[in-house]
């Protein structure tokens, strides 16, 4: 019998005008979208719930766009990710408009997720095999918790930069990750707008967002966000990250997190430019029977 395991979706940055945003463009004939087809794979890799985080100004948009179509294959819910939904004590500032952050967003769905879960971006793709070994992690005994590592070379577009954690790692498990906000093509970041470059290697492990965790995380990101809003909580632009929350459990010894090589391509529409190749490369895997 396969062992419980919730999907979590961070879906909470898309606005209420899904036909003008980028990931709720169809990438398929039939209108479906990127997250259509990780939902079928988390499905097929042995998931049985999904969670959308999403605002509750967007439900019905999102519901009828995305969410009833969903909901005809696996369990779901939906939880609600909004800027007052803060620890006991903190009020949020009048002037706030910029979301509290990944890691909030994981904390508003405290009381929905009960078991072993993986977090994904709404806009990403992610490739069946990535969801299986992930799957497979969370449902052993094991307490730690996991990542897919991304081979740099599979996240790039030939389009622009892109943004990608880059991971170091020893005999499997994952000592840091450092965010590198403009990663081009030939697999060179720049810090400095383009002065210099520094090459990395083209296997290097990379973070996509695609965790896996134990329902303990919760009350360690309850406590961490606590302690990050007494100092920024007047930041208008200061965010909590989810990586944020993971490396302090890492430097601290609290959690070890096995990071998972994914061979698979990751397709995502980061620039416009990018739509024709993630929409032929979809329509080839489903030629192929991949998806129904």
């Amino acid at each position: 019998m396969s062992k419980n395991a919730t999907l979590v979706v961070m879906a909470a940055g898309m606005g209420s005008r899904f036909g003008g945003l980028k990931q709720m463009e169809p990438i398929a004939r039939d209108g479906r979208v990127l997250l259509d087809f990780s939902v079928y794979d988390a499905k097929k890799a042995g998931f049985n719930k999904i969670v959308f985080v999403i605002k509750e100004a967007i439900k019905d948009d999102f519901i009828n766009i995305v969410g009833k179509r969903i909901e005809k294959l696996i369990d779901v819910e939906y939880v609600y990710q909004e800027l007052y939904k803060l620890p006991e004590g903190f009020s949020c500032p009048e002037t706030r408009e910029k979301p509290w952050g990944t890691a909030h967003a994981i904390l508003c769905c405290k009381d929905a997720v009960k078991e072993p879960f993986a977090v994904v971006n709404a806009d990403d793709f992610y490739g069946r095999t990535a969801f299986k070994a992930i799957y497979d992690e969370l449902t052993n005994d094991s307490d730690d918790y996991c990542m897919a590592g991304f081979r740099l070379k599979n996240t790039l577009t030939e389009n622009g930069t892109v943004a990608r954690g880059v991971c170091v790692t020893k005999d499997g498990i994952l000592e840091s990750v450092t965010e590198r906000t403009k990663i081009n093509k030939e697999c060179q970041f720049t810090e400095d707008d383009g002065k210099t470059w520094t090459s990395l290697s083209p296997d290097t492990l990379v973070s996509m967002n695609l965790w896996g965790f134990r329902p303990d995380i919760f009350s360690y990101i309850e406590k961490g966000f606590a302690e990050f809003l007494k100092d920024n909580i007047n930041e208008a632009k200061k965010e909590y990250y989810l990586p944020s929350v993971v490396t302090e459990l890492i430097e601290n010894d609290i959690k070890r997190v096995k990071v998972i090589p994914a061979e698979d391509k990751w397709y995502g529409v980061t620039y416009k430019e990018d739509k024709p190749l993630v929409v032929a490369a979809i329509e080839e895997m489903v030629s192929k029977g991949l998806y129904d």
